[in-house]
């Protein structure tokens, strides 16, 4: 449980200050003390679905503890369970000791893309990211099992004849819940959802691909319905998002170069300060020198001698054992042995691991081209969801894994060698050169990137929203949409700090709060899907009558002051409403009349309620049953003789 505690202890280092009382807010990430189930939250509202189910599920979950500290327990069990996740891998397609485990973790959760994502405020990305390394280990050993068939020799006494026996896979159920959990978790977002699902295809063999793609379709199951329910996210986006949102260079790298060091975000504001300077080059070089000591041996024949059905068994297998335990792992030769059953699979997972990885850094690099800018504004208009792909940053999560399965494989590889260059045929050495290189290498991760700790250098940092916001939200609960000024999504609040937030007030309030989805990027505008919010929003920007809000579906109107923006000409509007409520940070209108309802019908909100059940039975049942059967895994006794299908490297 070494790399376990490990990885929790860097988490907290990078969450740091965030970690203490008060709310997440910063660019994209909001947390309120409570949100309610809207239109939006279900993903039924003009805008395209991005961020279901993670609104439902904090609607439900705020309703019994507090919503901003739901979302520090997501977030810190993002960063912990990725850097778990990547040494488990590499524990077992490597049968590495601790120290290139370590090693592993580390490249997990101390890179620029996760310090990227954290400054640009997408923690529940993070989700889809820390499920990766645990779906190439479960999608690792379901192959393994379903190629090896299981056909086992039953030995009973010294002079029993062998006969075969056919059992039913160890390992399997709990293999397919521990997925469908994984699945589930990465769904949080949609981008998430599509991560779990590519790298499952890639690993999971052709015979486990229809089962797989069944789990993911269930675990995409709230935005798919959504999607098809409210048209949003099937309509066309706006072109001008492709150039907005494309990779960035970053100083001395290139795009290219950005993206192999595993940053390249597309805000150049949300790095750490340290990707600004020549760090960025130094960073992005040493990285890539850790990962090209291993590459040769993730390449080849790379994984020592397991028991029995390959990896997974003998993962469980030595489950009570030490984790460094590996058994002389670090004195096996380079090229290594293909004793055990599952090496022939290992290894499959392990090249298309790094050709997924090349493809994720690649891909992306020609995305920012002339003219792959081109192909993808020729997508976003014509194909429906593309626009889902115009951020393609993202996608290199996909990379990650690679990288760490690299590192640690350099860990090892280098300290070997130095063992037998230094010590000569010294049997302890080895694992003591090998604990020596794991410690350098974690230095150089460390250092290259000094800034991401304590918050990413003290950006993230928990807020407090004033009282008059909880006033407003117990007041706000009479028909009607909610309109806000100033017009735009994005807040600069005295008590946010100096980067631009979304606007709090639609996780916050118990009506659904209208947002055009227009986003500043780059010192242009991306257009958004609020069709009905455009229209409020000129409305009152050019001082329209409160009957023309009420007939646009709008109850109340919000002003939020202190924050730059765009006001035109409403005060001639908000002079016909009703004050409700008003501080110094927060007015509240009341429009008079009848409002004309612009709710999500019954049967379309039931659908969607429906869909988000399915996805929360899917994760919760999902880990619950992998974590009984691996309990109960532990109590069976190990099978003294086994031995796989004779066609076990045809699983895929």
């Amino acid at each position: 449980m070494a790399p376990a505690g490990y990885s929790l202890v860097q988490a907290v280092i990078v969450l740091g200050p965030l970690l203490g009382p008060g709310y997440l807010l910063l660019r994209d990430a909001v947390s309120t003390p409570r949100s309610y189930l809207t239109d939006s939250a279900l993903g039924l509202g003009d805008a395209a679905p991005r961020a279901v189910p993670q609104d439902a599920l904090i609607a439900v979950a705020s309703v019994v503890v507090d919503g901003g500290l739901f979302v520090k327990v997501i977030l810190l069990a993002a960063l912990w369970l990725a850097g778990w996740g990547a040494a488990v891998l590499v524990r077992d397609l490597l049968d590495v000791s601790l120290g290139p485990q370590l090693v592993a973790a580390t490249v997990a959760i101390w890179n620029p893309y996760v310090a990227e994502r954290l400054l640009q405020g997408h923690w529940s990305l993070l989700t889809g990211y820390a499920a990766l390394p645990w779906i190439a280990v479960l999608a690792t050993r379901l192959r393994i099992h379903i190629g090896t068939g299981h056909r086992r020799r039953a030995v009973t006494g010294a002079d029993a004849t062998a006969r075969p026996a056919t059992t039913s896979p160890p390992g399997s159920l709990g293999g397919w819940a521990g997925l469908a959990g994984c699945f589930a978790a990465a769904g949080l977002t949609p981008t998430g959802s599509l991560l779990a699902g590519v790298m499952a295809v890639l690993l999971v063999g052709r015979r486990n691909l229809p089962a797989a793609a069944a789990l993911w379709l269930l675990s995409a199951a709230p935005w798919l319905t959504a999607t098809a329910l409210s048209g949003a996210g099937a309509e066309p986006s706006d072109p001008a998002g492709i150039a907005a949102f494309a990779a960035r260079a970053e100083p001395w790298l290139g795009t290219l170069g950005s993206l192999a060091g595993l940053g390249g975000i597309w805000n150049g504001t949300a790095v750490p300060g340290s990707r600004t300077t020549f760090l960025a080059l130094a960073g992005t070089v040493l990285l890539l020198v850790l990962v090209a000591t291993g590459i040769r041996t993730v390449l080849g024949a790379g994984a020592a001698a397991e028991s029995c059905s390959g990896a997974a068994t003998h993962a469980r297998d030595r489950r009570d054992a030490r984790p460094d335990d590996t058994s002389g792992a670090d004195n096996a030769p380079d090229g290594e042995s293909d004793r055990d059953p599952g090496h022939g699979q290992g290894r499959v997972v392990r090249r298309r691991l790094v050709a997924l990885a090349a493809a994720a850094i690649v891909l992306p690099a020609l995305g920012a081209t002339g003219w792959g800018l081109s192909v993808g504004e020729f997508l976003v208009t014509r194909v429906p969801g593309a626009g889902l792909f115009r951020d393609t940053q993202k996608y290199v999560a996909l990379a990650v894994p690679a990288y760490a399965l690299c590192a640690a494989a350099g860990c090892r590889t280098v300290g070997r060698r130095i063992s037998t260059m230094v010590d000569g045929a010294s049997v302890e050495s080895p694992r003591a050169r090998t604990g020596a290189t794991a410690v350098l290498f974690l230095a150089v991760l460390f250092l290259t990137l000094p800034d991401m700790a304590w918050g990413v250098g003290g950006a993230l940092r928990p807020v407090h929203y004033p009282a008059g916001w909880q006033r407003v939200a117990a007041t706000v609960d009479a028909p009607g949409d909610v309109a806000v000024l100033p017009a735009g999504m994005f807040r600069r609040f005295r008590y946010s700090g100096s980067a631009p937030v979304l606007d709090p007030a639609p996780r916050m309030l118990r009506r659904d709060v209208l947002q055009t989805g227009e986003l500043p990027v780059r010192g242009g505008v991306v257009a958004g899907e609020g069709e009905r919010a455009r229209k409020v929003e000129k409305l009152l920007l050019r001082g329209g009558s409160a009957n023309e809000l009420a007939e646009l579906g709008v109850g109340w109107v919000l002003v939020e002051d202190g924050t730059p923006g765009p006001l035109g000409e409403s005060k001639a509007t908000l002079a016909q409403l009703n004050p409700v409520y008003a501080d110094r940070d927060v007015q509240l209108y009341r429009v008079p009349g009848d409002i004309a309802a612009h709710d999500a019908s019954a049967p379309n909100r039931r659908l969607s309620g429906a869909a988000h059940l399915l996805w929360a039975a899917l994760l919760v049942s999902g880990f619950l049953t992998a974590a009984i059967y691996s309990a109960t895994r532990r109590s069976v006794p190990r099978e003294a003789g086994c031995e796989p299908h004779p066609d076990h490297d045809n699983a895929d």
